[in-house]
């Protein structure tokens, strides 16, 4: 017989085995520095080093988050600590040479190290703070979290952001409804700062470098998130065949995760369609070159939508996933997501009756003006600051971290 324990039930469990844990490491602790004071003469130190700042990532595929920071960091001779759930994250192989990155494995074993970190600043873009295994360390200050994609801050599983102490910010709007939330629920209020959106600057920089991509076929990326609710699980083959119709080049990008926990039918959508001089499947860690080479988009609740017409400024289509926010922080609004209003303004939406008009859709996503008027809107709205994510990140750090150690160089 298995036997079964729900995620809540798991969490409760693991929290109490880290508070034993805990308190056992720290009586442990105690006694060897006290036992060492005695040794010494009452010269011992009183307890181990606090690091200044601490990165943690939960997945190597947001170090293109981090390293416009930890880049900055060191150019201004500031030490940081990279810690990431990723035996192959990028980072490992960074040669700033004040980045010191460490891989600390996956899931409980990842929190446990965390649960016990001695930091000052810890900055994250991991949601879910304090709600499931991962906890507020006693010996860490202060909670920063970075946001990854450039859209609603409440599409987080619910309370995902209430227990950190800050959040960096890349719109107003995104101030407004964490606001809101915090009135809601009866949360002191968290540090929110606009920041902008360090990724997308680099993307910006690399795309000003590489200038226009080369002379190439009409090209239309599908690049859908994963889940039930994502276009390739809604319209399976369906919409692979229609595109292959409109006779132009299509390139499908399905989500990482789609490999992992939707296989079968990955196997089954590439062994109908596979690989031809029309249709590509396209696995790239780097997304850069895929999307520099489309000219349009067609994806779902994915954040590469706002990456893809915010950067490239190209147009979309959008389906509608019938995106259920009852999991999210977003249900407590009980308003309109600001992603639903900026959709309609940056492409056409692709629905099941419309599905046969495809190619009609691309075509005037691609040539009507209003679309390139909406792209301005949605981007002054949702990308405050460019070109300055990274310096304005730093900023805010180290001034956080001046605030939190006022005069205890003097003591």
């Amino acid at each position: 017989m298995t036997l079964y324990i729900d995620p809540g039930t798991g969490s409760m469990l693991f929290t109490i085995l880290i508070g034993v844990i805990g308190a056992g490491l720290y009586s442990l602790r105690m006694l060897l520095i006290k036992l060492r004071f005695r040794l010494t003469g009452g010269k011992a130190e009183t307890g181990t080093k606090k690091i200044p700042f601490v990165i943690f990532s939960d997945d190597k595929r947001y170090w293109n988050v981090f390293e416009p920071i930890c880049r900055e960091m060191d150019r201004r001779g500031r030490d940081i600590v990279y810690l990431t759930a990723s035996e192959d994250d990028p980072a490992l192989k960074c040669t700033y040479p004040h980045v010191k990155a460490e891989a600390i494995g996956p899931g409980n074993k990842a929190f446990t190290r965390l649960n016990f970190l001695n930091a000052a600043i810890v900055l994250s873009t991991t949601p879910g703070l304090e709600v499931y295994q991962w906890k507020r360390a006693k010996d860490v200050r202060f909670y920063v979290h970075i946001p990854h994609a450039a859209s609603d801050i409440t599409l987080y599983r619910m309370f995902g952001l209430d227990y950190y102490d800050a959040v960096l910010l890349s719109g107003a709007y995104q101030a407004r409804d964490l606001r809101a939330l915090e009135k809601l629920r009866g949360l002191p209020e968290k540090e929110l700062v606009t920041v902008g959106i360090p990724y997308m600057d680099e993307m910006a920089a690399r795309l000003r470098r590489s200038g226009p991509a080369p002379e190439h076929p009409r090209t239309v990326l599908l690049a859908p998130s994963w889940g039930k609710s994502a276009a390739l699980s809604v319209y399976g083959g369906r919409i692979i065949e229609v595109l292959l119709k409109t006779g132009y080049h299509v390139i499908v990008r399905p989500h990482p995760q789609s490999f992992k926990s939707e296989t079968e039918m990955m196997e089954k959508l590439m062994k109908a369609y596979p690989e031809s001089g029309q249709l590509e499947w396209n696995r790239d860690t780097d997304n850069f070159e895929v999307l520099r080479r489309s000219d349009i988009l067609i994806s779902d609740f994915s954040g590469v939508i706002f990456d893809f017409t915010l950067i490239y400024d190209k147009p979309v289509i959008y389906t509608d996933p019938q995106f259920d926010v009852g999991l999210y922080d977003a249900w407590w609004l009980k308003k309109p997501l600001w992603t639903a209003s900026a959709l309609p303004r940056l492409g056409c939406q692709l629905t099941p009756e419309n599905m046969e008009n495809l190619k009609e859709l691309i075509d005037t996503c691609l040539t009507d003006p209003r679309f390139a008027e909406g792209r301005r809107q949605v981007k002054a709205e949702t990308w405050e600051h460019p070109d300055e994510g990274a310096r304005r990140t730093v900023d805010y750090l180290l001034e956080k971290y001046a605030q939190l150690t006022a005069g205890e160089e003097d003591a």
